[in-house]
């Protein structure tokens, strides 16, 4: 009797690695995690490795906690793109192998890093209710026209998009935005220009607002994260995107340094990045893969909804991390005593 109970417990103990493997994959929630469950995470843990989820708001204080303390109990994070160099350079992530992910040149351009693997393009673009609006705004200079589009406009509360959006309104090409702003005179004239527009500006601060100002016509015309209005839509919406002057940005994968279950780890990040699974993902939410062979995968309906296809992409402008890197918190205090006045 004895001799059997050792039998089965020298088994179970065999067999406990099997089912024990799991990680733990950080996100940001909402409709982006549901999207990223049907696309990586379900199949994934079809190879053997469970996958717990957990949200956060981007706090990239936490994980550098756990890395200080060796305290790391998470193994993959989604992070946006300022946090990716930042937390490279600090030593809060480990390098990736690519060897081991996937062939780099088969990414746009933009998701290769050191520390950081993109996983989807997202944009920062206008959008207005198909319901209500009378015509069709197609450029920023139509954002800031409130007589030919009578109505509050909404605007996230910050500088980031809102400077850029305000010197393409004043006429400068998408291409020459960053140029103009980093001049004393361009940031001047980016502030004068939003001066014109702040008695109509309804702020935004999370991104699930945008939407709903649309739906409920406080706003006429409004800034939005474009997977939002993909969202609203699918719920039965009738809310319209104009891409000219978008700015598109990444979010990306890391693994923390010191995380517990690394090459696991990168199993997932390898298989997140697949041309199939990203394909997916695009079929779940309007963000673009970052693995140029998943455009294939994808038909025309919803290509036309992603900032990646070549008729959005075409005028919209790359989110200029090094810009914001340098700048950033002289325009962003500038901005808020600004909008206090």
């Amino acid at each position: 009797m004895k001799k059997s109970m050792l039998t089965l417990a020298l088994t179970a103990a065999c067999a406990l690695p099997a089912l024990a493997q799991q990680i733990t994959v950080v996100n940001f929630g909402g409709a982006n995690a549901n999207a990223q469950k049907k696309a990586f995470y379900e199949p994934f843990e079809k190879t053997g490795t469970k996958v717990v989820p957990v949200e956060y708001n981007g706090e990239q204080a936490k994980i550098k906690a756990m890395v200080e303390t060796k305290n790391v109990t998470w193994d993959v994070v989604e992070v946006e793109s300022p946090d990716v160099a930042r937390g490279c350079d600090e030593g809060l992530f480990e390098k990736l192998d690519y060897s081991k992910i996937g062939n780099k040149a088969d990414f746009v351009p933009a998701a290769i890093s050191d520390c950081g693997l993109g996983i989807f393009v997202w944009s920062t673009v206008m959008a207005y209710n198909g319901d209500k609006l009378k015509g069709t705004p197609t450029t920023w200079a139509d954002f800031w026209d409130t007589k030919k589009f009578p109505g509050k406009r909404g605007m996230r509360k910050g500088a980031r998009y809102n400077l850029e959006f305000a010197l393409m309104a004043d006429g400068v090409k998408p291409g020459d935005v960053y140029k103009v702003l980093a001049t004393k005179d361009g940031a001047e004239r980016a502030f004068k220009k939003l001066t014109e527009l702040k008695p109509n500006i309804q702020w935004w601060e999370a991104g699930a607002q945008p939407p709903q100002f649309l739906v409920a016509g406080d706003v006429a015309l409004t800034t939005v994260y474009n997977g939002r209005i993909d969202a609203a839509n699918r719920e039965g919406k009738n809310l319209k995107i104009t891409w000219t002057g978008g700015i598109y940005d990444l979010d990306y994968w890391v693994i923390p340094k010191g995380a517990p279950n690394k090459e696991a780890s990168t199993k997932f990040i390898a298989f997140a990045s697949t041309p199939d699974a990203q394909a997916v993902y695009a079929q779940n939410i309007a963000y673009g893969p970052t693995n140029n062979k998943a455009l294939g995968k994808l038909d025309q309906k919803v290509l036309a909804n992603l900032p990646t296809s070549p008729a959005n992409a075409k005028d919209a402008l790359q989110f200029n991390l090094k810009f914001w890197a340098d700048q950033g918190e002289e325009l962003e205090k500038r901005f808020a005593s600004w909008a206090a006045q």
